[in-house]
């Protein structure tokens, strides 16, 4: 059984090496001022409108394979809350009030708000300028959590329910989907940028689908962290272990 393990790994390898190295035969050639790939993907986000080429590449010319990262970002986070979940011999206790100093109090105070709408501006604006909805949706939901090192994490807990975010999280990675088989419902591929109307350069209603699955990325992205992060401070702060005699 450990040889035949073996020679699938050998086989399976071969042919991704042969892949890969076809795939490195066809590149143009490296150090020069133009190049082919750069100059399609900057024409075509002036042609449907996208002021940032990165989010046009991302979330229009390879939206399929954004598909692909936020479901991995997905099941890592199902897998750390199935890993992470509440065992029979552990039992939760309230943590106790943190005493906190008032200089740290008062800046995480005071970042929060700021923080919070940085991250909403990134992920509204990520086909206009760089950032978007991965960068964005980080950024807001580690500001959520700046009110964990200035008060302590039952303030935490009032302001982040968990379940909503979860179900939030699910919802963003549907819409997504669901976007994409609206493509194909209207006669076009998969997750083509054909829904909508392109708008006006350089203004938040352009680029057609691209701000939709900006934001849908981004309220996946930033659920995601908050449901991640909160099953790690829940194992640090309130989960412990039986204590047997």
């Amino acid at each position: 059984m450990n040889r035949l393990r073996l020679w699938l790994l050998a086989l399976g390898g071969a042919g991704l090496a042969a892949l890969l190295v076809a795939a490195c035969l066809d590149l143009p050639g490296f150090g020069g001022r133009r190049h082919p790939y750069g100059d399609r993907a900057v024409h075509a986000s002036l042609a449907r409108h996208t002021a940032n080429t990165i989010a046009s590449v991302n979330f229009d010319q390879r939206a399929y394979d954004t598909l692909g990262e936020m479901s991995i970002l997905f099941a890592a986070v199902l897998g750390c809350a199935v890993l992470l979940r509440q065992a029979r011999d552990e039992h939760r206790a309230r943590p106790r009030p943190a005493e906190v100093a008032r200089p740290v109090r008062r800046y995480a105070l005071l970042a929060l708000p700021v923080a919070l709408v940085t991250g909403l501006y990134v992920i509204a604006h990520g086909q206009l300028s760089p950032g978007g909805g991965f960068q964005g949706g980080v950024v807001a939901a580690t500001a959520l959590h700046l009110l964990y090192l200035g008060a302590d994490y039952s303030a935490l807990e009032r302001v982040r329910p968990l379940g909503v975010h979860e179900i939030s999280d699910a919802v963003a990675v549907c819409a997504y989907v669901v976007l994409g088989l609206a493509s194909v419902l209207a006669g076009t591929a998969f997750l083509a940028n054909t829904l909508l109307p392109y708008g006006t350069f350089n203004t938040l209603s352009s680029g057609g689908s691209v701000p939709l699955l900006n934001a849908a990325v981004g309220m996946e992205v930033a659920s995601a962290v908050v449901v991640l992060l909160a099953h790690f401070i829940d194992q640090a702060v309130e989960i412990e272990e039986e204590h047997r005699s």
